[in-house]
Formats: structure tokens, C-alpha cells, sequence
């Protein structure tokens, strides 16, 4: 099964939510190619060439971002899930 598809198992969400690190790390690298994809940018230069790249700023805004929402993520109604 291929990454994008797989799912963060409950466990690791519960775990993540409560403010484990290695569980945070878990969910940002389960979503760290996705950051990446949305974070690249192309650049025209003036010979009308084009370039990609990863605006970093931007990935760790968007990383950042994630992180502040962890704890936010709602819970309840899933502890049968496990």
C-alpha cells in the first residue's frame, strides 16, 4: 500500500493529540511529502525559463501550522475505533 494512502493508526492520533513528541513526528512525516508538494513554487526567470523549487518558509509555516492543530483534532466518539 502506497504512503498516501495509508492511515495514521488511532493509537498514534490519541498519542499525538495528548502531546507525545513521537507521535507528532509520526503525523508530520506522514504528511511531510504532501507539505512538500504544496510547497513547491515555480519561478520565471527572464529568459522564460522556468524553475521549481521548495519554498522552505513556506514548508515550515505549513508544518508549523499542523503541529498547532494536532491537539485540536476531535476525539470524541472514536475510542472504539482502536
Amino acid at each position: 500500500m502506497d504512503k498516501e494512502k495509508e492511515l495514521i493508526d488511532y493509537p498514534t492520533i490519541k498519542a499525538a493529540v495528548a502531546g507525545e513528541a513521537w507521535a507528532i513526528e509520526k503525523v508530520v512525516a506522514h504528511y511531510a511529502d504532501y507539505i512538500e508538494e504544496t510547497c513547491t513554487v515555480e519561478v520565471k526567470g527572464p529568459d522564460g525559463s522556468v524553475r521549481k523549487y521548495v519554498d522552505e518558509d513556506m514548508k515550515q509555516t505549513v508544518t508549523q501550522h499542523l503541529i498547532e492543530e494536532i491537539p485540536n483534532f476531535p476525539l470524541a466518539g472514536h475510542e472504539d475505533n482502536v
